[in-house]
């Protein structure tokens, strides 16, 4: 497999990102389940609605945003969060192409993230995953998250 470069986030990854994030989301977003129970709303499906999430973590952070590339190709990113206040750093979004997964690249991800939250002088790191993101549930206590609490979402049409 060729070299992997972690690199800042640049405007013209947005589209590649926002790609990989539908691929890669599908049965783990809270996006989704409140489409299987509700169905498509406003117009708009879950992956319309994921790949927004994207948009929020460009306009909230992103010189916290970095991209995984690969002979000039987006094959994974992680996005943050930065409360200085309360010395909270968060991992909203992190994804990594199909064909890249399983040799490491979503923990140097994760990796870089908290040497960022490092660098700008955070306490601690929070993370989240749907309980059946089987992934995220390796992942992140690989990472050294420990679990702390579960949150159980409610949603109904209006």
């Amino acid at each position: 497999m060729t070299p992997i470069a972690i690199r800042p986030y640049r405007p013209e990854d947005l589209d590649a990102i926002r790609c990989l994030t539908v691929d890669s989301f599908g049965g783990v977003t809270l996006e989704q389940n409140v489409e299987d129970a509700l169905g498509i709303l406003n117009a708009h499906d879950w992956r319309w609605r994921k790949a927004r999430h994207i948009d929020e973590d460009v306009r909230a952070n992103p010189t916290g945003i970095f991209v995984a590339e690969s002979e000039g190709s987006v094959v994974g990113y992680v996005t943050t969060r930065v409360d200085l206040e309360t010395g909270r750093g968060r991992i909203p979004n992190l994804a990594v192409a199909s064909a890249f997964r399983g040799a490491g690249l979503g923990h140097r991800l994760i990796g870089h993230a908290l040497e960022y939250f490092r660098g700008v002088g955070l306490a601690y790191a929070m993370i989240e995953t749907m309980a059946g993101n089987e992934v995220g549930g390796h992942l992140y206590p690989a990472c050294g998250f420990v679990e702390v609490a579960r949150q159980i979402h409610f949603a109904r049409k209006l």
